[in-house]
């Protein structure tokens, strides 16, 4: 009697096995692809936050080049202007295919003798098909 009640129970249970095995296979599939989707995802911000780095390092050399043009070694003070053309960082090693464009230089004021500049600069990157751009700017004086 016992015997036949377990053949029986066996019987019920022949292939739960196999449906418990392709469960676990769809949800490990399912995980590995989220993985997968998400360490896209990560590469993706890094790169763009490796190209906007390098964007503000162009705007800063931009606006650093400005500063020399500006506020020469020799004691005296060069012209305000604003540049037409952008700079080409291209041949700079880290800033590949990026420039400093619409660098400007502005006179504020004079008070008491000291004159206030404020330098703008904006860099821009473009790596494949990413492009980002970042703006400084910059308060200077006369000493």
């Amino acid at each position: 009697m016992f015997l036949r009640s377990t053949i029986k129970t066996l019987n019920k249970q022949k292939g739960s096995a196999l449906v418990l095995a392709i469960f676990v296979i769809v949800v490990v599939t399912l995980l590995g692809a989220t993985l997968v989707r998400i360490m896209s995802s990560n590469a993706e911000t890094i790169a763009y936050e490796v190209i906007g780095t390098r964007s503000l390092q162009a705007a800063k050399a931009g606006a650093q080049r400005k500063m020399s043009e500006l506020f020469p070694l020799l004691p005296s003070v060069g012209a305000c202007e604003v540049n037409s053309d952008p700079w080409d960082f291209s041949t700079i090693k880290g800033l590949e295919g990026c420039e400093a464009v619409n660098v400007s230089c502005e006179e504020d004021a004079t008070v008491d003798g000291v004159t206030y500049y404020t330098i703008t600069s904006t860099g821009q990157c473009t790596v494949a098909d990413v492009f980002t751009s970042r703006k400084i700017e910059i308060s200077a004086r006369i000493l």
